[in-house]
């Protein structure tokens, strides 16, 4: 499985963007789709993770800046941030835990990183 980032760039403070992501393949449930960033000099972290029903947002603590949301069907996960600081300023990654049809090990995998600037 494969997955390819997009939606990144330069943005003002106070500004929005989002982010998409697409899983390619076949031949494989999705078990979860996540967001995490790793801005410079800083551990990658999660920002957030979207499991069947359950949603969580690890980053904006409850601000509601950030929302995820998936469309299984097309195999896709979106980040939506609105107003964007510049802590927020990192390169963003989509990762995705997947399963064969008919198999219980779960893999994983990571997209390339779309990077996010916030500045005026």
């Amino acid at each position: 499985v494969q997955l390819q980032a997009s939606g990144g760039g330069l943005v003002q403070p106070g500004g929005s963007l989002r982010l998409s992501c697409a899983a390619s393949g076949s031949g494989f449930i999705i078990d979860a789709m996540n967001w995490y960033r790793q801005a410079p000099g800083k551990q990658r972290e999660s920002v957030a993770r979207s499991s069947g029903g359950d949603i969580r947002n690890y980053v904006d603590y409850g601000q509601g800046r950030f929302s995820i949301s998936t469309d299984y069907a097309k195999k896709m996960v979106y980040l939506q941030m609105n107003s964007l600081k510049p802590e927020d300023t990192a390169v963003y990654y989509c990762n995705a835990r997947w399963r064969y049809y008919g198999r219980s090990f779960e893999r994983e995998s990571w997209g390339q990183g779309t990077l996010v600037t916030v500045s005026s």
